[in-house]
């Protein structure tokens, strides 16, 4: 799968992706400091899911009716790395097939899923 991994969730993630096989761009090594608006519009010309903990991405995608090939966002209780990599090696081996084209909203004992064009 194609991801870009947003700066505040981490180098870990992006690691255990990689390592996972995943072609994955770094936030912070690609476009660091990156407007979310500008992380969401790579994302989609790209074809890359986002993985972020970044709840404003919510409001660019339902608020303003931003388009997206797919997001995961971390709703974390326990922010450490250690959790991070636990939760979205989860939702892969769970949910992989669900994650392009819908809004996945992970926490650590759940998942829910919207769909990418919530106006449409």
């Amino acid at each position: 799968m194609r991801f870009i991994v947003d700066e505040c969730t981490g180098v870990a993630v992006v690691e255990y992706l990689r390592r996972a096989g995943h072609d994955v761009l770094a936030v912070a090594e690609a476009m660091p400091e990156a407007r979310d608006r500008d992380i969401l519009s790579r994302a989609m010309n790209e074809g890359r899911i986002l993985v972020t903990n970044d709840k404003d991405f919510g409001e660019l995608i339902f608020g303003r009716g931003q388009a997206h090939p797919g997001v995961v966002l971390l709703r974390l209780h326990d922010e450490t790395p250690t959790n991070r990599l636990r939760v979205i090696g989860r939702v892969l081996d769970r949910y992989a097939d669900r994650m392009p084209g819908h809004f996945t909203v992970a926490p650590e004992t759940s998942v829910r899923f919207r769909p990418a064009n919530p106006r449409s």
